[in-house]
């Protein structure tokens, strides 16, 4: 079993994506959240933390992320198992520090947000981000 946790950075009312590069062999040319595997033994918050780090350049502060989803794609071993957190605090301004992965990040308002690669996280996230505003 695989396992990928994500990071919705959000700061007023928008949320931050990035979008993957064309050449990427999974899920290519498709906006996303930015995350990336767990590493053995790693908690998903410690995943989280490191993967923005890496690929945003920012410090989140773990204990202020909110889960948004769970999403489980495939079956046995080859499942892959997805984790969404909402971020509002960190430390940095958000930069594509992975420009091999990615070839653009960008802020989007909750009714501009492009498809995403997996449509229940954007399902999710529109939610998460209306209800705050109420």
């Amino acid at each position: 079993m695989i396992q990928i946790v994500s990071a919705a950075l959000v700061r007023e009312g928008r949320v931050l994506l990035v979008h993957r590069s064309p050449n990427r062999h999974v899920y290519p040319d498709v906006w996303s959240l930015a995350g990336g595997h767990t590493e053995p033994g790693e908690t998903e918050l410690a995943a989280l933390a490191r993967e923005t780090y890496e690929e945003l350049g920012v410090r989140i502060k773990p204990d202020s992320a909110i889960h948004l989803c769970r999403l489980q794609v495939g079956r046995g071993e080859e499942s892959v198992h997805f984790s969404a957190w909402i971020v509002e605090e960190w430390e940095g301004t958000p930069a594509n520090a992975a420009p091999e992965e990615h070839d653009d990040i960008r802020w989007f308002q909750p009714e501009e947000l492009p498809p995403l690669a997996h449509e229940p996280m954007r399902t999710a996230l529109v939610e998460a981000m209306r209800g705050a505003r109420s």
